[in-house]
């Protein structure tokens, strides 16, 4: 069956967030590191922060309640506005006939200014900002299928992150691609691994 629809994830598969990550959560870390209120890891602490959703992080590394609500109150105000450059292989995706979906999780002035500075708003159908408080991928995922009379095998999901959009969609059945660029994880994470995005236009067609 054809594909109609891709639905990307936002960081580290459109753009890597080590590039504006010292700058972007320098206020996070800073609070971080001088509360003292964790298990001291902090270059554990800096790299998960740019891969994970904030919550899960303060779980695995033991975050006292009060870092974990005084780091959500700063990073519900942090915006960026410098300038962020997508991955090289990024305009691959605008020769990829169908649908685009943007589905991110995280705070939303943080996640809108990241799309913004990126300029990307216009190659997709619809953004979504996930607040995994009120919701998470796997409720936004089903109710594109439903909006528009998806069935799960006509959507490819593409992310980074085999525990977060990967998993989600698995659970819906829809087919995943994991967008390894660094070759971190084995390649039985998702349907298909693709480290570069011209590998996407075959897994679209053949699908």
């Amino acid at each position: 069956m054809p594909v109609k629809a891709i639905i990307y994830d936002l960081d580290n598969t459109i753009f890597p967030v080590s590039s504006i990550g010292d700058k972007l959560f320098g206020p996070l870390f800073d609070l971080i590191a001088q509360s003292g209120q964790h298990n001291d890891r902090m270059g554990d602490i800096r790299y998960a922060i740019m891969r994970t959703p904030f919550r899960i992080v303060a779980q695995r590394h033991n975050f006292s309640d009060e870092l974990t609500q005084k780091a959500i109150e700063l990073q519900d105000i942090i915006e960026y506005t410098g300038e962020i450059l997508p991955f090289e292989d990024y305009p691959e995706t605008r020769n990829i006939p169908g649908e685009r979906f943007l589905v991110t999780t995280g705070f939303k002035t943080m996640q809108l200014s990241k799309i913004r500075q990126l300029g990307i708003t216009a190659d997709f159908k619809e953004v979504h900002v996930v607040n995994p408080v009120e919701s998470s991928k796997k409720e936004v995922f089903a109710d594109i299928l439903k909006r528009y009379d998806y069935k799960p095998e006509e959507v490819l999901v593409i992310g980074d992150d085999p525990e977060s959009e990967i998993a989600a969609a698995k659970e819906l059945n829809i087919p995943t691609v994991l967008y390894d660029k660094t070759s971190t994880f084995s390649k039985d994470e998702a349907d298909y691994t693709i480290d570069h995005f011209s590998a996407l236009k075959d897994i679209y067609l053949n699908s």
